[in-house]
């Protein structure tokens, strides 16, 4: 043990002292049926996105973030629809 260091005294824990587990809690707790965990939250999608790194001209980017929460999902529905009207191949 090192001289210089003092030890860290630990902190006794009542057991008693433990929060009462309340509805709350068991609404946020995990699931099991069986021994499968069920998971809360969004189902993964059958398409899962990509992620890039990007970059656009600013006009483009403060264009679509002016139409507020949601802007990333409308300028991939607007690159979608670009897509359809110019097919690449």
């Amino acid at each position: 043990m090192n001289a210089n260091k003092r030890a860290t005294p630990t902190e006794w824990v009542d057991p008693d002292d433990a929060p009462e587990l309340t509805d709350a809690f068991f609404e946020e707790a995990d699931e099991y049926v069986g021994d499968k965990l069920v998971r809360r939250g969004r189902p993964k999608a059958d398409k899962l996105k990509v992620r890039l790194t990007l970059r656009y001209d600013a006009e483009v980017v403060d264009a679509f973030r002016e139409t507020g929460k949601g802007w990333q999902t409308r300028m991939n529905a607007a690159l979608r629809d670009w897509l359809k009207l110019h097919p690449l191949r």
